[in-house]
């Protein structure tokens, strides 16, 4: 299953993926390219919804503008949050949160194997994703002794959405 993007004028399949604050995988689902942000969004925030009861705000970048925002929060009660660039801004401008939100997709690209899709079924895309995503799980465990991490509480880890 593969499909044309004409923002970015690419075939291929793009990767629809929703982490924590602290990064962990939530949810990975690896669609045609021509499936934009919002329709993935639509599919996999019910499912979100469902798996994690207890979460209540959702942040996103740009491509989840729109009525997805409104959606969100009259039928699955998620406040969506997109931070996004505003038009007047010209160079390098730092944004609060839009790392959180940007940072997940750069780590995974870091695994050799996805840094082009070499699988032949999305299903297969998506258990490499959450293959690298436990690698980098466990690294992330092992780097800081036990006794020195902090704590985290539930309202630390806000889930993001990336694509």
């Amino acid at each position: 299953m593969r499909g044309y993007d004409g923002g970015k004028k690419i075939n291929g399949r793009r990767r629809h993926v929703i982490t924590d604050s602290l990064d962990l995988l939530l949810m990975v689902w690896v669609t045609a390219a021509n499936v934009t942000d919002r329709q993935a969004a639509r599919a996999m925030l019910p499912v979100l919804r469902t798996r994690f009861r207890e979460i209540t705000l959702v942040w996103a970048d740009g491509g989840y503008t729109g009525r997805l925002v409104t959606w969100a929060k009259e039928k699955l009660q998620l406040t969506l949050q997109i931070i996004k660039r505003s038009d007047d801004m010209t160079g390098f401008v730092v944004l609060p949160r839009r790392w959180v939100v940007e940072r997940s997709p750069g780590w995974l690209m870091r695994s050799r194997r996805l840094v082009r899709d070499f699988e032949a079924l999305p299903a297969s895309s998506e258990a490499f994703i959450h293959i690298s995503a436990s690698m980098l799980m466990a690294h992330h465990l092992a780097r800081t002794p036990a006794v020195n991490r902090p704590l985290s509480s539930p309202q630390q880890a806000q889930p993001t959405l990336a694509a």
